[in-house]
């Protein structure tokens, strides 16, 4: 190991610095510095040449150029003990630098401000750091290159005994440089394209790059099944905040944002609860408080909820929480807790109370999944929501008050149910759902098999479906059920028969003119 005779130090995030480059003096280090940098240390008692005064040429531009410098990327880049290299430093009079400590500008944190402009994003573009970060653990053999202050005990260690880092340690440490500079050109060119793409008015919904790297947020269990390994990468926790309970698991993860995702629906509603069960919602309730929509949702299956998944879309109280802790559940989401709730839940070891900070669709991010081959589906999110006013009454019966109420009510929990979908409900909550079937009849019997096994009556029901009855049998079925009226896309060829079955029944149906697939 060579001894590291100098440092190059500039960062933005100035947690632990002082007490770091305390350590790289007492061991001889020369300490070169960038202007908020320099200062820090030299208030801190520490000797250091500013920047401009090794390479002999000012910060310019406003600070847009101060360490793009042959004396800089020379110092860092040139292979030690190689002939030509040190023939070429040494007719130049360049220095080695044998550690760089760098952050990046907050780029991220600037585009997450509210209303951000788009000059001061750009402004927090980083361009040196990059360049002297990649500069250094490209040259990791002879360099050390630290980014992140919880790196600087190990490094400080290593240099207290020996005056150098280990070929391992500068090996760990390069790795995880490029690692985050390609996460940093990755949130910018994700950024722009966003950015630039909503200046054009014939801009393609989707970049014609996708660029995906983000940061590992915590490395879970394991995924779906025991025997496979699972992280969570991204800003999962900016909008999840867990307050109880152990660790969350690969399928907790998908359940929860499931969950999350279907209650904002009802965002500005009555106190609403929903239960899913693999992602799916097995009963959604509505009330005048949240006990009363647990009991409706409850109702609609009081078998699936055992190891469920529930979330409210108001802070929970202590009636719904007791009525809630009498079975078993994996996950409870709600944007806030009653003291004396959480108090009561907290008792339970294994659940896990997670609080919703924010709508995990409110970044406007696409929905995107890796179908193996190296390849990459992206689509919009489906954030479609319904009024009245969208929907076309297709049948002689128009529907009532109530029956319209329920088909809005349906609307927004069949978005949420694996395709075939076919959801059964009154105007505040469900009686029977039937999911991710080959077959839309095979779903419909299903919701009326689950109603009729929590004894609930469908007479007078709304049934709704994620996609058009391709043929009468569906809505036949349905009317055989109870229902009195249905809502679905429409768009089949077949329309006009299912139409025709429907008028003969008597049923309201509507047509929403949008599907909703799930797969």
């Amino acid at each position: 190991m060579s001894r590291i005779s100098r440092a190059l130090l500039s960062v933005s995030d100035k947690t632990g610095l002082l007490a770091f480059a305390q350590v790289l003096a007492h061991a001889g280090v020369e300490l070169v510095s960038t202007g908020g940098t320099a200062k820090a240390l030299r208030e801190g008692g520490l000797k250091v040449i500013e920047l401009g005064d090794y390479t002999g040429f000012p910060e310019m531009l406003d600070g847009r150029v101060k360490t793009l410098h042959p004396k800089v990327h020379g110092g860092l880049l040139y292979i030690r003990n190689n002939p030509t290299h040190e023939a070429s430093v040494k007719a130049h009079a360049i220095q080695p630098i044998d550690l760089v400590v760098v952050n990046l500008y907050p780029f991220v944190q600037t585009i997450s401000k509210p209303n951000v402009q788009l000059h001061e994003a750009i402004e927090n573009i980083d361009i040196g750091g990059p360049s002297m970060l990649r500069s250094a653990a490209k040259n990791h053999d002879s360099v050390t290159v630290v980014t992140d202050p919880a790196d600087y005990a190990e490094v400080s260690e290593q240099i207290k005994l020996h005056g150098a880092t280990t070929k391992e340690l500068r090996k760990k440490l390069a790795a995880k440089v490029f690692a985050q500079t390609a996460a940093y050109d990755a949130a910018i060119a994700s950024y722009l394209a966003n950015a630039f793409h909503a200046e054009t008015v014939t801009a393609e919904p989707l970049p014609p790059t996708l660029s995906i790297a983000c940061p590992k947020a915590q490395t879970l269990r394991y995924g779906e099944n025991p025997h496979q390994k699972a992280a969570l990468y991204g800003q999962f926790h900016d909008y999840f905040k867990q307050l109880h309970g152990k660790e969350l698991s690969y399928n907790n993860i998908l359940d929860l944002t499931s969950a999350a995702n279907l209650i904002f629906e009802f965002q500005t509603d009555k106190p609403t609860l929903a239960i899913l069960k693999h992602t799916n919602p097995c009963g959604v309730g509505q009330g005048t408080t949240l006990r009363e929509a647990w009991d409706k949702a409850f109702a609609t299956d009081t078998q699936a909820p055992f190891g469920g998944i529930i979330a409210v879309n108001q802070s929970l109280d202590l009636k719904c929480a007791e009525a809630i802790s009498e079975i078993f559940s994996e996950v409870i989401i709600a944007p806030s807790f009653h003291p004396d709730a959480l108090a009561l839940l907290q008792k339970k070891k294994n659940l896990r109370l997670i609080q919703c900070i924010r709508n995990p669709l409110s970044d406007g991010m696409p929905e995107i999944r890796s179908v193996g081959a190296k390849s990459f589906l992206s689509q919009e999110r489906d954030l479609r929501i319904i009024t009245s006013a969208d929907i076309k009454i297709v049948t002689q019966r128009k529907p009532s008050p109530s029956e319209l109420e329920a088909m809005l009510f349906g609307w927004k929990v069949v978005k949420h149910v694996k395709s075939n979908a076919i959801v059964y409900v009154a105007s505040d909550r469900t009686l029977g759902v039937g999911a991710g079937q080959m077959s839309r009849v095979d779903s419909s019997r299903i919701a009326v098999w689950k109603a009729g096994e929590a004894k609930l009556d469908l007479k007078g029901s709304v049934v709704c479906s994620d996609a058009f009855f391709p043929f009468p049998d569906g809505l036949i079925a349905a009317a055989n059920a109870g229902a009195s009226a249905a809502i679905q896309p429409g768009g089949s060829v077949k329309d006009s028969e299912v139409i025709a079955a429907a008028d003969e029944r008597g049923l309201a149906m509507a047509f929403t003119g949008i599907r909703h697939f799930k797969h």
